[in-house]
């Protein structure tokens, strides 16, 4: 860090409560002409939760593969206190072998070598003989390796396991399954299980949230509340970091600033050390412009000849201040979503299976304009398969699915990008969105999803799947659409993308269904949580917070009830709420049943209007006048019929909002 960034931003204090445990000194990287690393010295103490954060490529992966001693610096030592313990997970995905996964997990322990040098001298002293010099050794190694094999918890180990496999989504019989049949998302968890179960006194952790759903993710922050060492991390999740970092170290050209404090309060403290900094450098090129203006003035000047030349040195002296200016702001802006009827989708007893496994049976679903619903539940519950069946692109096995009036859908999945030509450029595609925005605004919107430069040039056939599944949302987010279904949208956004793409879905007009495991993305937008367990859906009114708070006590309601009768106040409160529900449902259907031949009688003459327009563009029915006359008298009754139609829908609308 420059002398002059020091005095302006300041890095804050520290008072040094416990011994250091990584001490950094003078650590340097370059690649080529990049600067990842400067000169960074660094005490790392006891009990740090330190939240490593940065822009995407300034080297925070890197940073942590230096101190899981896996990568090199070009200069400068990372030293730790002797005899501690490190565990690293890496972002990448990890080579786990061919065997079980509780074996893979006691050979990363240590535990499988230590059990069979245990057996190989139990048996040693059952055959030495009695009082001999052979006994009295494999008696010491024995004491010696079951202290060892104690001290890694061996002895628990099984219990441990089977805690933190569960914790982290896996079944009761997983364990016992080859690692190769899990996917790479599952085998990072098991990576993360490994490095977890050992328990060392550092831990490097780099994006551990990236393949957990939000119950993995709730598990985690509680396992690693309870961990006794030092952890640094790396995070895109916002809740996991405000939840779990007591201290933010920010990566920024090649220097650490370390800020004390939890991630939320370190954004308010970055911004306003980021804004002083500013007025600071503003306030020098004042000074240099003015300094260079007496120069030009007085260069020839001999009686000036000293002051000139002093003003010229205190310029080649001057320590220009460096400053991060703010991230360019980038403001996406959905289309004006078209008007659509009040029902949105309206699912009836739909079931689906794969084979035995049956995700969801007879399920009820119904979504209302405007509603902002998340659909939650653990890995594998049904989330994905759910939002194919109700976009259409999926069938279920039993019951139906009905768009209502004048929807118009579009879908992002997570498994596919979809609406992509391959044989088209990134610009090619971003200019078929179909949408008036200006050739500079579409080139900062693809600067706000990570494209940029002569990046824009690339074939679509050459891009990472993390790259395709952007721009395909990019494309999304400029169709014409009043009903999105977002499957994992945020799962390639850095942090400011997602919180770009987050404003623009809550200025955004029409309805929303998404699954996320962004838990901050979703609280800020979800008005209901839709929740898939145990093959059936839970419907919960408010946003993701409060979910984990009612679902919470659902299931000490639950507990309870299994053990204890109902009190008789209980008893009346939901005698009380049903009727409640009845007497609005009786309401709400009053106008239901009104609005929905209206609504069938606009798509009926919507269809005749569009049948004419088609007939009009016909060279043979233009041939023929009388018939090009009846059809522009017919259309024009039509629009009257719709124009009154439209009207009364909009009423009627009107008032079914007002029922709540």
């Amino acid at each position: 860090m420059t002398a002059s960034r020091r005095a302006i931003c300041g890095k804050l204090a520290r008072e040094w409560e416990g011994s250091p445990l990584i001490i950094i000194k003078n650590l340097s990287l370059a690649f080529g002409e990049k600067t990842i690393l400067k000169n960074i010295n660094w005490l790392v103490t006891e009990g740090s939760r330190i939240g490593l954060v940065g822009d995407n490529g300034v080297g925070k992966s890197t940073f942590l593969r230096i101190l899981s001693g896996l990568f090199e610096s070009d200069d400068g030592t990372v030293e730790y206190d002797r005899g501690a313990t490190l565990g690293y997970l890496p972002q990448d995905l990890v080579e786990l072998g061919s065997g079980k996964v509780i074996d893979f997990l006691r050979e990363s322990a240590g535990l499988s070598s230590l059990q069979s040098a245990l057996e190989e001298v139990a048996e040693k002293i059952s055959s030495s003989a009695e009082n001999s010099a052979g006994l009295k050794s494999a008696l010491a190694l024995h004491e010696r390796l079951e202290r060892d094999f104690s001290h890694k918890g061996g002895y628990e180990f099984d219990s441990t396991a089977k805690k933190v496999l569960g914790g982290l989504g896996f079944a009761a019989a997983d364990s016992e399954r080859p690692c190769t049949e899990f996917s790479g998302g599952w085998r990072m968890r098991i990576a993360l299980a490994s490095v977890l179960i050992q328990a060392p006194d550092i831990l490097l952790l780099d994006e551990p949230t990236n393949h957990l759903d939000t119950e993995s993710m709730e598990w985690l922050e509680g396992w690693l509340r309870d961990h006794r060492g030092i952890i640094i991390f790396v995070s895109h999740d916002r809740r996991f970091l405000e939840h779990m970092a007591t201290e933010i170290a920010d990566m920024t050209r090649g220097e650490i600033t370390t800020y004390s404090m939890g991630y939320d309060k370190y954004l308010i403290e970055k911004e306003a050390a980021r804004e002083r900094l500013e007025r600071a450098a503003q306030d020098q090129r004042e000074r240099i412009e003015h300094t260079r203006r007496f120069i030009e003035r007085f260069r020839y000047k001999s009686s000036k000849a000293t002051q000139v030349q002093s003003r010229i040195k205190q310029l080649e002296k001057m320590e220009i201040f460096e400053t991060d200016s703010a991230d360019k702001t980038v403001k996406i802006v959905f289309p004006e979503a078209p008007r659509s009827g009040y029902d949105i989708v309206s699912a009836h007893g739909i079931s689906k299976s794969y084979g035995n496994h049956e995700i969801f049976s007879n399920a009820d679903i119904e979504i209302k304009r405007g509603e902002r619903v998340a659909l939650v539940g653990v890995n594998g519950a049904g989330k994905s398969t759910l939002m194919r069946i109700l976009s259409g692109t999926e069938a279920p096995d039993s019951g139906s699915v009905k768009l209502g009036h004048n929807v118009k859908l579009a879908y992002f999945s997570q498994e596919s990008a979809q609406n992509l030509d391959y044989s088209h450029t990134i610009w090619e595609e971003a200019s078929r969105t179909g949408s008036t925005m200006t050739e500079a605004a579409r080139r900062s919107l693809l600067g706000a999803f990570l494209f940029s430069g002569d990046d824009i040039k690339k074939p679509v056939s050459v891009l990472s799947g993390g790259e395709k599944s952007r721009l395909a949302l990019f494309k999304l987010m400029l169709s014409d659409s009043n009903f999105l279904i977002l499957d994992e949208p945020t799962n390639h956004l850095d942090m400011n993308s997602r919180e770009i793409f987050q404003h623009a879905l809550l200025q955004y007009g029409g309805t929303l269904l998404l699954v996320s495991h962004d838990r901050f993305f979703l609280d800020n937008l979800a008005l209901r949580v839709l929740e898939i367990r145990d093959a059936r859906m839970r419907s919960y009114p408010g946003n993701y917070s409060y979910f984990i708070e009612r679902r919470a006590a659902a299931m000490t309601t639950t507990t309870v009830s299994l053990s204890e009768p109902e009190t008789a106040d209980l008893k009346e409160k939901r005698r009380l709420e049903a009727s409640e529900r009845n007497r609005l449902y009786r309401e709400r259907k009053v106008f239901l049943d009104r609005i929905a031949p209206v609504e069938a009688e606009i798509s009926k003459s919507e269809a005749r209007r569009d049948e004419i327009d088609s007939l009009l563009c016909r060279p043979e029915a233009l041939a023929e006048t009388g018939r090009v006359q009846n059809l522009m008298i017919e259309r024009g009754e039509i629009e009257e019929t719709l124009a009154s139609d439209y009207a009364l829908w909009e009423e009627l609308s009107g008032k079914l909002e007002k029922i709540k």
